[in-house]
């Protein structure tokens, strides 16, 4: 029974989480069967996935993106592997199990009405008065992205602070907690207030530098993602918006498209103290949520990124959504934009080889999109086919077969230490699932073969929904990993 029925399929939970998109239980460790060849020596280490899964099967309006994190983490040694499903611990999510439903209020879920927005307001602000949670201990379900920084794992969301998290030896995920990051890193944060993004970074040591307002961003914009050369930081200002009045009165999400809006790329130095270095390049039709990877050349700054090119759709019917992978090269000196397309197929999570991100790359590895946010096979390009001839630069696909669907790819070198092996010397593993069987694999692909053939294959002993992004930590890596907060 729905206390406030969805009237759109993209927020009606009998739709978005139909099928693989369900949510699962957790999982402890559990021992996976190699059905086809053998993994890797390279591959010994993590490979972790997060995604939504909530909680509590919703009883009004749910977004694909409201969910509840929850991370499946395969850990692989010396050719044998489990796989370990757990919650990210988020005050949110403890907060909901210890009531026993859900209490906090959806970001991208919005209202269908200004009455039930209301009620929902007034429910919510009596729960805080009443001390069912204090959203200053963060509302953030830690369900998009992962990284691994200063020898820690985060599970990460825009709403709220990473969440820090170990591997244990047995392959089990533990949530320390809410944790800034550690080491030296780049980063940001956007919201619907003033300044509308900041720029900032972590050094060496740890320490947090000062911020970097960037008041030149006039409108709230959903930054999902930007990119990092050597000299520059590079962030999108796209046609997606915030606006939270638009919930508060019932009109939809906080989260929705401005079509009006002239999308725009700024770029600032790396270490850039203010923003009075910024420079803001107007790209008409442009809007980037992905970014996969950007380079200094002289005068030039070049990204790659997939395209949106039905921006409206992006929230309400992704799968009429069509990508483009474009090459953008920005003339600092002249202030000249140039747009390549370097493939016309639908494209996304487009990954690289990591000893090049910031730096010139060849090869870029992409989720095939058809339809989204389903992933059908994954493709191989090589950008410099785009330089010389600028056609498509599909150069080796692999697709999945009927109903069987997979993630964000990920690329692991062969020999990561090694400065003299090629820059596609290495495997790409992604999730795969088989609607008819309802099974679901992990799949281990040559990277430098023209059909991407699979090397190895896991038969996982649970079913992985349809989820984010990932990471492939090494055993290295994460013998190194601090196993206490």
């Amino acid at each position: 029974m729905f206390i406030d029925p969805p009237l759109r399929p993209s927020v009606d939970p009998r739709h978005v989480l139909a099928d693989n998109f369900a949510p699962v239980d957790e999982l402890p460790p559990t021992d996976c069967e190699v059905i086809h060849g053998s993994l890797p020596p390279c591959l010994n280490g993590a490979y972790i996935r997060n995604g939504q899964n909530p909680q509590f099967f919703p009883r009004g309006p749910h977004h694909l993106f409201d969910g509840d994190g929850m991370l499946h983490a395969i850990r692989i040694s010396n050719g044998r592997a489990t796989l370990c499903s757990r919650y990210v611990k988020t005050y949110k999510y403890a907060t909901e199990r210890d009531v026993g439903y859900a209490v906090f209020p959806k970001i991208f879920s919005g209202f269908n009405s200004l009455i039930a927005a209301t009620a929902r307001g007034m429910v919510t602000a009596a729960r805080i008065l009443a001390g069912q949670f204090n959203t200053s201990n963060g509302s953030g379900v830690a369900n998009t992205s992962l990284g691994f920084f200063g020898g820690s794992l985060y599970a990460l969301c825009e709403s709220d602070l990473p969440y820090r998290l170990t591997l244990a030896s047995d392959g089990d995920v533990v949530t320390v907690g809410r944790h800034d990051f550690d080491g030296e890193a780049f980063a940001f944060r956007y919201g619907p207030m003033r300044p509308f993004l900041t720029f900032f970074r972590f050094d060496a040591s740890g320490n947090k530098q000062q911020d970097v307002p960037i008041f030149s961003m006039a409108c709230p914009s959903f930054v999902h993602d930007f990119a990092i050369t050597e000299k520059h930081a590079i962030f999108p200002d796209n046609q997606i918006g915030i606006n939270p009045m638009d919930m508060i009165l019932g009109k939809g999400s906080a989260v929705g498209a401005n079509l009006a809006k002239v999308p725009r790329l700024g770029v600032i130095p790396r270490y850039a103290k203010d923003e009075s270095e910024m420079r803001w390049f107007n790209v008409p039709g442009y809007n980037v949520l992905h970014v996969v990877n950007a380079w200094d050349d002289g005068d030039r700054v070049v990204m790659v990124a997939p395209n949106i090119l039905s921006i409206e759709h992006t929230l309400e019917r992704t799968d009429l959504t069509h990508l483009s992978m474009e090459k953008v090269i920005i003339n600092l000196k002249t202030g000249v934009v140039w747009r390549h397309p370097v493939s016309t197929r639908s494209l996304d999570f487009g990954v690289i080889n990591s000893a090049y991100l910031g730096k010139k790359n060849k090869y870029v590895y992409a989720a095939v999109g058809t339809p989204m946010p389903k992933v059908s096979g994954v493709v191989k390009l090589d950008l410099s086919v785009s330089e010389e001839d600028r056609c498509e630069c599909i150069v080796a696909s692999r697709m999945y077969g009927p109903r069987c669907y997979g993630g964000e790819p990920f690329f692991v070198a062969r020999e990561p230490d090694n400065p003299e092996t090629d820059e596609d010397d290495g495997y790409l593993v992604s999730h795969v699932h088989d609607e008819s069987t309802r099974e679901s694999k992990f799949l281990v692909m040559d990277a430098k073969s023209a059909t991407l053939n699979i090397v190895a294959a896991l038969k996982l002993p649970g079913r992985v929904p349809y989820g984010f992004h990932r990471i492939f930590v090494r055993a290295s890596e994460l013998s190194k990993a601090p196993k206490t907060a």
